[in-house]
């Protein structure tokens, strides 16, 4: 099956045995190797053999495919109106969060002295009217 350096002897379709493949298939389902690389440790040339060995062979169903279904969002089902409630919550949400971060910032300014805030857009207005 292996030549004298090692290299893995290319096979022709008629050595592949029923008993071969069903060996290929046993090692690729029981989890021993994937069916890349149970092609080159056998020597096995076509790219999607092993694959149609193990729908042929194999325990596995292949028959359906795997059904991927998005999950629907309640935001999509939602009147105008209740969008309109949402967005107001999510607004009023975003407000205390906002004067909480802020009240935060005050409490450091004040504890530690510092200038967190820095006003980056107030200076570059003063910058941009002092040059016209």
């Amino acid at each position: 099956m292996t030549k004298s350096n090692n290299t893995p002897l290319k096979r022709t379709q008629r050595d592949y045995s029923l008993g071969f493949k069903l060996q290929v298939v046993h090692a690729v389902e029981k989890g021993d190797m994937t069916y890349k690389q149970a092609q080159k440790i056998y020597g096995i040339q076509g790219r999607s053999t092993v694959l149609t060995w193990l729908r042929k062979h194999g325990k596995m169903d292949w028959t359906q495919s795997p059904k991927i279904t998005m999950p629907t969002s309640p935001k999509a089902k939602e009147s105008p109106a209740q969008k309109i409630k949402r967005l107001e919550r999510e607004l009023e949400d975003e407000h205390l969060r906002n004067l909480l971060l802020n009240e935060v910032v005050n409490i450091l300014d004040a504890e530690h002295g510092t200038s967190l805030r820095k006003k980056y857009i107030a200076k570059e207005q003063e910058a941009f009217k002092s040059k016209k």
